[in-house]
């Protein structure tokens, strides 16, 4: 028996009407950035491996496929994630001194899913602003998100912030060597206190206590004032928690809190941070933040702040999509046939012209209507 149709593991189609859905989908959240002054911008499947992995990107090593190529001889990536990739337009290419905004639309490769129930090729949309390093930037671009959750017309939508910055804060002002701290970040990242705890055994107080708050330290403006009174009072904690208090202040009614464990991204964030959930899911469907200085590599270590989400898990969000419907007409010569369909596509009607000896199959083309002649010429009936 043949095996040629089967996908490897974590890769599926997007069959109709899904397809669709996501394209349609797709071009409304990228007008949402457009208007908001965010230009396209496409970079290449693949680039060379050390443009994909610099600096703090490289938490992305086991992520990404690698080939050689065949021209040059040297190593390639195929992307796993879309950020750095902008980060290098913004530092290279772009080459603008104030803010530039910059949005994008693709898919990405992963060796691994991110969970049991991710795809390795998730379709990931987002946007990036580039050149501003006040708390501003971040407040529009927690606007932006928030619009682009709405109009996705998820159910359910909660945001939650957290602020890399202040571990690592944290960490400057322990003394906590480099190994440690990397075990500590993944050991807040998935919660887990007891391990924390023996990471922190060693330090002295008040950092020890504070590490060891963190994930007890969620919810809303009153997990942020129980912040401020049993974190140390540094300058750059106290920033971190300005940050945030402002974030949250500006979301106004919707779901929005903080996680001060809610270590997220792939390395190279260094300050507020962003996770968005919708539909009952416990896996984020946008995760954003802050990571300045990604574009140093290139020689423009600027400002930097954006989040992107993933198409593919938001469709398993939102409730099946109803038939598009359209309308079938006969296959003909007709100069009055041809010139009604020209006109009714021209207003955005889908029409379907029916081939010769497919009338037993109507209802595998969806349309719910039929072009008939009657006195008034080719008009739409129901079908």
């Amino acid at each position: 028996m043949t095996t040629a149709w089967l996908l490897p593991e974590y890769l599926e189609d997007i069959l109709p009407p899904f397809a669709g859905q996501a394209e349609r989908l797709r071009r409304r959240l990228l007008d949402l950035f457009d208007v908001h002054g965010y230009e396209l911008v496409c970079p290449p499947l693949v680039e060379y491996l050390d443009s994909l992995l610099t600096g703090a990107a490289r938490d992305l090593d086991l992520k990404t496929f690698k080939v050689v190529d065949g021209l040059s001889g040297r190593m390639l990536g195929v992307r796993a994630d879309m950020t750095p990739q902008v980060a290098r337009v913004d530092a290279h290419l772009a080459g603008r001194q104030g803010v530039a905004r910059l949005c994008y639309a693709g898919p990405v490769l992963r060796t691994r899913p991110d969970g049991l129930l991710a795809s390795r090729e998730p379709f990931q949309i987002g946007a990036e602003l580039f050149g501003h390093a006040g708390i501003e930037a971040d407040l529009e671009v927690q606007a932006l998100l928030l619009d682009a959750l709405a109009t996705a017309g998820l159910p359910g939508i909660r945001l939650s912030l957290g602020h890399v910055g202040l571990f690592r804060a944290l960490v400057a002002e322990s003394g906590l060597d480099g190994e440690r701290a990397s075990a500590l970040f993944v050991a807040l990242r998935g919660k887990d206190v007891p391990e924390v705890e023996i990471l922190t055994d060693a330090l002295a107080m008040p950092w020890r206590e504070a590490f060891r708050r963190l994930p007890e330290l969620y919810g809303g403006a009153g997990a942020l004032a129980e912040a401020r009174r049993l974190l140390p009072e540094t300058p750059a904690v106290g920033t971190a928690l300005d940050d945030l208090e402002r974030l949250l202040a500006a979301a106004g009614g919707a779901a929005v809190s903080i996680d001060l464990a809610d270590l997220r991204g792939d390395g190279y964030h260094n300050g507020v941070t962003f996770a968005a959930y919708a539909g009952g899911q416990a896996r984020a469907v946008a995760l954003g933040g802050r990571y300045d200085g990604a574009g140093a590599v290139f020689g423009r270590a600027r400002p930097a702040t954006g989040f992107s989400l993933d198409l593919r898990q938001i469709l398993d969000c939102l409730p099946e999509p109803a038939p598009v419907g359209g309308i079938l007409a006969p296959h003909g010569d007709d100069a009055g046939l041809r010139v009604k369909i020209a006109e009714l596509r021209a207003a955005g009607e889908r029409v379907v012209v029916e081939l010769p000896g497919q009338a037993a199959y109507r209802a595998e083309s969806g349309c719910d209507r039929e072009l008939v002649m009657d006195a008034g010429g080719w008009t739409p009936r129901p079908l």
